[in-house]
């Protein structure tokens, strides 16, 4: 039996950090292995709210393919490919656009909770609405069968399914798969300041940074706030390190490292050191296979994706208009 088809894309908008590794990367690794995956860089899709900040796209576009190449997502068993390279992409866009209404978009949670932040208010913007029309666009374009989320995209995936539908009964004829969605387990991991790990609050630590960067974050990390003195019995469960070593260090030393922090044996600052040392064995790896990757080798990878992207898609787009205009 042929495996089914995955589709997931990613921004091209700045470098990639923990969050994103056990997030997203790591889920794409295991689909590699149990699916036909196609994973592209959303460059488009970066325009929607970055439009304006002189963002060199086409070196952000390398440079992710650069991590996922140094995780492990290998192009022999994925497809993978830059959005703007398909321009079929573009055009179902227009067509879904001309179908979708405008209510169906204003009630996206992600539409209204990113435009009451104050920094978007202004970006109010044709493509920030219409983004989830282009991201149906994506996924069907390929017939995408599987599309794996967070809990706070399956709005998203939903409207891809309505607007399926409804291309459906307009024009008659079931052309295009509906995507379903695969619930992935996202762990939470916080900035080193306890907010959402981000660029924009400096307080991520990124897959190519150095053990001495690394440590440097660390270092400044939030610890239980109880703990005065190393003697004193701390809480593991309200310490943002603590959090980290849930995540990047093996379970027998965590324990460890849980216990005596509650009978106040470990200092934070010893506590931070393993913890940093279990980053970096993680980060190391990636940052050094990122090093042995050249612009050139992604460059050729992402044409050799786009050609076969393309004819997947043009096929697909030549279906849908025969079916509208002849």
């Amino acid at each position: 039996m042929a495996k089914k088809r995955v589709v997931s894309g990613m921004r091209p908008t700045g470098k990639l950090h923990l969050g994103h590794y056990f997030g997203v990367l790591k889920n794409w690794l295991n689909l590699q292995e149990e699916y036909s995956p196609i994973f592209f860089v959303a460059d488009w899709h970066a325009l929607s709210t970055k439009y304006d900040e002189g963002l060199n796209l086409n070196q952000l576009s390398l440079e992710l393919v650069k991590e996922w190449l140094a995780v492990g997502i290998s192009p022999e068993k994925s497809l993978i490919f830059r959005q703007s390279d398909v321009k079929e992409h573009a055009e179902l866009y227009l067509i879904l656009n001309m179908i979708t209404p405008i209510s169906w978009l204003e009630r996206n949670p992600t539409y209204k909770e990113t435009l009451a932040q104050p920094e978007y208010k202004e970006k109010n913007n044709a493509g920030f609405l219409t983004y989830p029309v282009l991201q149906t666009a994506d996924i069907i374009l390929y017939d995408g069968e599987i599309v794996p989320i967070g809990e706070d995209q399956r709005p998203h995936l939903e409207l891809a399914r309505e607007i399926v539908r409804r291309f459906h009964f307009l024009f008659k004829r079931e052309i295009f798969v509906e995507p379903q969605e695969l619930l992935t387990e996202t762990p939470r991991l916080p900035g080193v300041d306890g907010r959402k790990m981000s660029k924009s609050y400096n307080n991520a630590i990124y897959l190519d940074d150095t053990p001495e960067e690394i440590w440097n974050k660390v270092r400044r990390a939030v610890t239980d706030p109880q703990r005065i003195r190393k003697s004193d019995p701390g809480n593991p469960e309200v310490c943002i390190v603590y959090q980290y070593h849930k995540i990047v260090t093996p379970d027998e030393e965590r324990e460890e490292i849980a216990q005596l922090c509650r009978q106040g044996k470990i200092g934070c600052v010893e506590c931070k050191k393993r913890c940093a040392s279990n980053i970096e064995k993680i980060v190391g790896t990636i940052r050094e296979r990122k090093r042995e990757i050249s612009d050139e080798e992604v460059e050729n990878l992402l044409s050799q994706g786009g050609e076969r992207a393309r004819e997947l898609a043009s096929k697909k787009m030549e279906e849908v208009n025969r079916l509208i205009f002849h």
